[in-house]
Parts: C-alpha cells; structure tokens; sequence
C-alpha cells in the first residue's frame, strides 16, 4: 500500500514565503504614525509649532494639524495644503512600500470646507428636484469633488464629474 503525500503547491509555497499582510486598521495606524513623524519634522525645519492628531476615518490615516500660525501652510484656497498632503503621502509610501490615501487638515481648513461643500450639495439638490433640471458647478478639486459627490449619494441623487483638471467639475443630476 503506498503512501499519499500532499505536498504544496508552487503557489502555496511562494504565499508561505511572503509576510502575511497587516489587518487594514493597523496598516492605517502605522501610515499616521508614519506621517505625523514626516510632518513633526516639518514643522521643526520650518520653526513652526503645531500640534498633530492622528486618527482612522473613512478607510484612511487622517492627520491634523492645529495651534499656531499655520494659515500659509493653507493656501488660498488650499493649494500648499494639498502640497503638503501630497508630499506627505509620498513620505509614507517611500518608508512603508504602499501608495496611502491619507488625508491632512490644517487648522480645520478641510472640516470647514466639507461644512460648506455639504451645505451647497443640499442646496444644489433641492434645486435639481424642484426644476428636474441637472446643475453644473464651479471647477472643484478631488477633495471638493468627493465631498459633493458623497453628500448627493446621501440625499438620494446622482451626480458625475466631468472636464479636465484643473476645470473638472461636479453636475448633479435628476432623479
């Protein structure tokens, strides 16, 4: 009588040799830590005081920054916040191996906007019903866009982007 032996398989054995992934929160967390690390020395190149929160929302490492005078790490109309966000996700893909979609708020700069954005989106969607007509909005960047977008999902409608950055735009549609 002869023996069965089960032995892996090729892919078996290639999975055995690679780490086993982190669960999402955690890889979420070690992203802010790593992120808070970039921006802390950041903030002491540049002689700035600033504290940083870290938290996990939305599926993402979310970072603050509050205290001090943080307005020019704003921007007008956010531009050198977008920047830095950018710059920091690069940090954290160049130490961590992964691309993050970590998002960065200064002194509440994008918790304000989403306010607003939020309150446009209900009005805008009121509109749409009473007239039935669609409704194209100013240029917006992703984050605008995203923020529009999640609030028309909410109320019940539809919406779609369209254009070229930087004129790309949100048109909200009837139902």
């Amino acid at each position: 009588m002869s023996e069965v032996v089960d032995t892996p398989s090729v892919d078996e054995e290639v999975k055995a040799d690679k780490p086993a992934k982190k669960p999402l929160i955690e890889r979420l967390e070690e992203e802010g830590d790593v992120a808070a690390d970039y921006l802390e020395a950041l903030l002491d190149i540049t002689d700035l005081d600033g504290d940083i929160d870290i938290d996990v929302e939305n599926d993402r490492a979310s970072l603050a920054i509050a205290g001090g005078k943080l307005g020019h790490l704003v921007g007008d109309r956010g531009e050198v916040l977008d920047a830095l966000q950018e710059l920091t996700r690069l940090a954290v893909q160049t130490t961590l191996g992964e691309r993050s979609r970590l998002m960065l708020d200064i002194d509440n700069f994008r918790s304000d906007k989403k306010d607003e954005l939020s309150k446009l989106a209900h009005e805008v969607a009121e509109e749409v019903k009473s007239s039935g007509e669609s409704v194209k909005l100013r240029p917006m960047n992703a984050f605008e866009r995203k923020v529009v977008h999640d609030t028309i999902q909410d109320i019940g409608l539809t919406s779609e982007s369209e254009g070229e950055e930087p004129n790309r735009c949100v048109v909200v549609l009837p139902a």
